[in-house]
């Protein structure tokens, strides 16, 4: 089976997607495929008449289907056939993300697809096995805490893994008895419109999954700000979440779950297995390229083998062998958009600026789309650009150190708290460092999720408020009550 495809004849489902249909329209933000800039479609603008539509089909969705009442092993039932369907379904899925993202379709089917169904099994069958709890009371009392669902989620995913990011909202939040009304990025939205039409097909009530597309300023508040939304789950920017944070303020009060931005740190010890921090540490920064809130873009190693490391890294840097998404044989990514790639081009010019050497890359990549090359940035200290600012592409900076407090004390970012990695042998060293870390995630000897979705993510700092993945995410998609009863 082929996967590679021809960018120019792929159907592709346009339109909102509410109360199980379709809504077509015929204009909207005009979008470019990052592998070729080639503007093909337009993403449709939800206004808050479009928003309030979703909400109202939401609410009538989980009354009519009982959702959140019914036995809970229904919902599991529900929840993997959809699972099965995304697998089944995973060729088509998987091209009509690559068109519009920086995910090459090479790496959708058995990466980004496969481990969403995977994901959305395992918070399946949370619904029948975590619920309400009888607590320690007196003789005379009955004490119970009881967990329900909100009602009505309000997600909002970003770009770089469209797929992956509709699974990690939709999954918990359908496990656990909600509606969700979620909208994708303006710029690859048309996969999650897809997942939720075979959501419909696998069983789940119309309307349970409602799509809204549009930008931020416009479908994004109105769908934070919506009276009837319970809880916001978000992953993006730190700019955006905090803006969302406002948003809500301004609105009400709700709860919320927010997966923001990271500038995570590499540290490296001269203990370690050297090839293999070098290949994990290049493949955090060339994955994507590097347009991940956890890529570990900041290289901190023990001086006495940092002249190898680098060089290991560098050599690896070289071997990427960029093309379009739509050809199954790409391994390096485009960035997402013109602008991007000009953000990422002006941090590093500052960066350079401001002292620092450009060991590999630095620049646009020649020929068609939006791509840049793996860049590796030497002669930083703590108030370069490229350490300060969280640039979301494939560039990476090295620092040196000779003793572990030096090496704490330039792994801590003043705003950024999402991941980290270590490399060492030292197993009371490994303790130690897991504990003094400033990050919601640490990664030793590795730097990358696996596929245990037992364990949540999510940030310290400006990174993020709660977690996303493992019990924690189901528990976020509930609410208690305390009931005491006399007896």
């Amino acid at each position: 089976m082929s996967l590679s495809f021809d960018p120019d004849s792929l159907p592709l489902p346009i339109g909102h997607f509410i109360g199980g249909e379709l809504i077509a329209t015929t204009d909207g933000i005009a979008m470019h495929r990052p592998s070729d800039a080639k503007t093909y479609a337009d993403c449709p603008v939800a206004d808050a008449d479009l928003v309030d539509r979703a909400v109202d089909n939401a609410k009538a969705a989980l009354k009519a289907s009982n959702w959140g009442g019914v036995r809970p092993r229904e919902r599991t039932k529900a929840l993997q056939a959809w699972a099965d369907l995304i697998e089944r379904e995973a060729e088509a899925l998987a091209k009509i993300e690559a068109l519009s993202s920086t995910r090459p379709v090479g790496q959708l089917v058995a990466g980004d697809i496969a481990v969403t169904a995977e994901q959305i099994r395992f918070f399946a069958e949370f619904a029948d096995k975590e619920g309400s709890d009888l607590v320690p009371t007196d003789d005379q009392t009955l004490g119970m805490i009881v967990s329900e669902p909100y009602g009505v989620v309000g997600a909002i995913t970003p770009w770089n893994f469209p797929i992956s990011m509709a699974g990690w909202k939709l999954g918990p939040a359908l496990a656990a008895g909600n509606a969700v009304v979620i909208k994708p990025s303006e710029m690859t939205p048309f996969s999650t419109v897809y997942m939720a039409q075979l959501a419909v097909k696998a069983g789940i009530p119309a309307g349970l999954i409602n799509v809204v597309l549009g930008d931020g300023p416009v479908t994004g508040n109105a769908l934070t700000g919506h009276a009837d939304i319970a809880k916001v789950s978000f992953t993006g920017s730190t700019r955006a979440g905090s803006a969302i944070m406002e948003n809500i303020a301004r609105t009400g009060v709700k709860p919320m779950t927010l997966e923001l931005g990271g500038k995570s740190p590499q540290i490296v010890f001269a203990d370690a297995d050297i090839d293999k921090a070098a290949a994990a540490i290049a493949g955090s920064v060339i994955f994507n390229a590097g347009q991940a809130c956890v890529a570990g873009t900041r290289l901190i190693v023990e001086k006495s083998v940092a002249d190898r490391l680098v060089a290991a890294i560098v050599a690896q840097m070289k071997t990427v062998r960029p093309g379009p998404t739509w050809d199954e044989t790409t391994q390096y990514s485009p960035i997402i958009s013109e602008r991007q790639r000009a953000r990422i081009a002006s941090i590093v010019d500052a960066a350079k600026v401001a002292g620092g050497e450009c060991l590999t890359g630095g620049g646009l990549m020649a020929g068609e789309g939006y791509f840049f090359e793996p860049t590796l940035i030497a002669n930083v200290d703590q108030m370069n650009p490229a350490i300060v600012e969280e640039i979301f592409g494939p560039v990476l900076t090295v620092q040196t150190f000779e003793s572990e407090e030096e090496a704490l004390a330039l792994s801590s970012h003043p705003i950024y708290g999402l991941a980290s990695g270590l490399f060492t042998k030292d197993l009371s060293r490994t303790i130690r460092f897991a504990r003094k870390l400033e990050a919601g995630t640490v990664w030793v000897n590795r730097y990358s999720r696996s596929r245990d979705h037992i364990l949540p993510t999510g940030g310290y700092k400006r990174s993020g408020i709660g977690k996303d993945l493992g019990r924690e995410a189901y528990h976020a998609n509930r609410k208690t009550k305390s009931v005491l009863i006399s007896l």
